[in-house]
């Protein structure tokens, strides 16, 4: 044994056990004996640890039943922690891999509206011809960014008029185009983009899951000449086993990217 094996404080310890418990136990909850047998301990002992977990609002009590599950204060800490304002900080690890991984420049976007916005990038040791900057947007129907957020996400045919009629004038799509671009990018698991918005640059982006949905996405970005068609593929592969590591819990990507996954020295 080590000694990690043993909390250098019980009671809290005590009160982390019991939110795990409660979280396992999901919204119906669990009795104040099924949670002490769970967790071995004396009912009068966890009873005084629910209770005050109960005054923060971190777990509440049915009054009916008497069940105790998670309370608004545990599930909004979740929420704030995963919240975008803190994806930089949790995905900039992540960021950082596939740069070095890649010797391209990687950017790290959400949505906002019908747009995306740069939260994040990580530039090359060697030099870029791309300009980009934090707080930039562009047009989420014709960026790969875009385009890996929005095929996560169920449009009906006003939504995707309004996504298609926010792209530049010079690299119009219609919303037939774009239906069929976010179909082709929820099968493969990850977005391109030709040239649409820089001439001479392509992109290739994949989503951050969470629960499912797309949060945030993650491009490589590169002259058109080093990111073809042929690189593309290698560079896809090599991205899900660069980023698979290091996206903290719950984050993911998607099942179709992480099958593609391959030893990073194919980057």
């Amino acid at each position: 044994m080590t000694e990690a094996a043993t909390s250098p404080l019980g009671s809290v310890d005590k009160a982390l056990l019991a939110l795990d418990a409660l979280g396992a136990a999901g919204p119906q909850g669990a009795g104040l004996g099924a949670l002490a047998r769970e967790l071995g301990l004396q009912k009068a002992s966890l009873h005084r640890t629910l209770a005050a977990l109960r005054f923060r609002g971190y777990a509440e009590q049915d009054e009916a039943t008497g069940a105790y599950r998670l309370g608004a204060a545990a599930t909004a800490l979740a929420a704030t922690y995963l919240s975008e304002e803190n994806l930089p900080g949790l995905l900039r690890p992540a960021l950082v891999a596939v740069c070095r991984a890649t010797d391209e420049l990687v950017h790290l976007g959400a949505l906002a509206g019908t747009e995306i916005v740069y939260l994040d990038k990580v530039e090359p040791a060697r030099a870029v011809r791309v300009w980009s900057a934090v707080g930039r947007r562009r047009p989420a129907a014709t960026t790969a960014l875009g385009r890996a957020l929005l095929a996560t996400r169920t449009l009906d045919d006003a939504a995707l008029v309004r996504y298609a009629a926010a792209s530049p004038a010079d690299h119009a799509v219609t919303a037939a185009q774009l239906r069929e671009v976010c179909a082709a990018t929820l099968a493969h698991g990850f977005a391109t983009e030709n040239e649409e918005n820089e001439p001479g640059i392509n992109c290739i982006a994949v989503p951050v899951l969470r629960d499912g949905r797309a949060v945030a996405a993650m491009s490589v970005t590169a002259p058109a000449e080093r990111l073809d068609v042929e690189r593309r593929d290698e560079v896809v592969a090599g991205l899900a086993s660069v980023v698979l590591p290091l996206l903290p819990a719950p984050f993911t990507v998607p099942a179709e990217l992480a099958r593609r996954a391959a030893p990073r020295s194919a980057l």
